[in-house]
């Protein structure tokens, strides 16, 4: 099943506790979604300078851990983070901004922090914005200042990754010691980044490349065959990091792990008309979603499961992905998703009284 809205889709971004999708594009007006794709919000977006009548695009968004803020990233050299609240209909407001001497490219809000999120520079900087004091710091810049061309936080740890224009790869770990360097010299720009089990990166040449978390070449699969194809513009992971779409020009391609063999399989594409560019890719943070913008103005949303089981008439199980399931009980809507700690295949449910669940 596809839902097919005609949105602005410069940057999309859903948030983690999966109840809104927000959605941003050349007219620089914030729209919020619901979990249906029912229009629930709306918002304009202010220039860093009012004065100074710099035109200016929104680069890239994301919700806090705790989807009650939105930072947005802006080329006129600024990162504001508004106040969204946990329910719909609360007011809104700039709770934060932080002010660039270059222009932002991009941004990522690492999992687990709920007070900093991460924005790439044209200058080649990787900086953090501080909430609690309203202030930020440089992690960590290109030796060269070769621009940030692409930035993503991994989904099982708080780390990010940076794509810069010279084809480099930098990483910087928020776990432990805060180990930051060079993750790999990538053979194009990496203009499609993403960190799920491994980390994903495509560009120009045509080649989706897997690395493993040390930055060593695990895999690629050679596209180039294709002659409708063009560069890969935006890549992103499924919640447990085992799926990953790679999108192109009309098309977009899904990768899974078989991890009986532990490697990666192309599971097919989907090709779509007249989208375009694909502009943004998102998942809902429970892996029942997948939504996807394009250069025209369009965002689809997608349902992704596996398969959908019906137990007794009372509970929908929702199959995301080998180690998730989605629970729903039929009477009342309401959910919970089962995961695997350990990445591993769920192979049953029980359900004890109608009210215990374990898999």
């Amino acid at each position: 099943m596809r839902h097919r809205r005609k949105l602005p889709s410069t940057s999309r971004r859903l948030s983690r506790d999966s109840k809104k999708l927000a959605v941003s594009g050349q007219d620089k007006v914030v729209y919020v979604y619901d979990e249906n794709g029912e229009r629930r919000d709306k918002f304009s977006t202010k220039p860093g300078d009012a004065s100074a009548q710099i035109a200016y695009q929104v680069r890239g968004m994301a919700f806090s851990p705790d989807s009650t803020k939105l930072a947005i990233a802006q080329s006129d050299s600024i990162v504001f983070v508004y106040k969204l609240g946990a329910d719909w209909g609360e007011k809104k407001s700039i709770c934060n901004k932080f002010v660039q001497s270059s222009g932002v490219t991009s941004l990522c809000w690492p999992k687990g922090r709920h007070q900093e999120c991460v924005f790439g520079l044209l200058d080649g900087k990787v900086r953090l914005g501080q909430l609690r004091n309203n202030k930020s710091a440089t992690l960590y810049e290109h030796p060269d200042a070769s621009s940030v061309v692409s930035l993503t936080a991994s989904v099982r740890t708080s780390a990010i990754l940076s794509g810069h224009l010279d084809g480099s790869l930098y990483f910087f770990s928020f776990d432990g010691n805060g180990n930051q360097g060079k993750f790999a010299q990538h053979a194009c720009i990496p203009t499609a980044t993403a960190w799920g089990e491994s980390v994903v990166v495509a560009g120009s040449d045509y080649k989706v490349v897997f690395y493993d978390t040390s930055g060593n070449l695990l895999q690629f699969f050679d596209h180039s065959g294709d002659e409708n194809l063009h560069e890969f513009s935006s890549a992103s992971f499924n919640p447990t990091g085992e799926t990953v779409c790679v999108g192109s020009y009309n098309k977009f391609y899904t990768y899974r792990l078989n991890r009986q063999r532990g490697l990666w399989e192309e599971l097919g594409f989907k090709n779509v008309d007249n989208m375009y560019t694909i502009t943004k890719i998102a998942w809902k943070p429970d892996g029942s979603k997948l939504s996807v913008g394009g250069l025209c103005g369009n965002v689809d949303l997608y349902d992704a499961c596996i398969k959908r089981i019906k137990y007794k008439g009372k509970f929908e199980f929702t199959y995301v992905s080998i180690s998730q399931v989605i629970v729903k009980r039929l009477a009342t809507g309401s959910r919970i998703a089962l995961t695997s700690s350990f990445g591993l295949e769920i192979l049953k449910i029980n359900i004890k009284d109608d009210q215990y669940l374990t898999a």
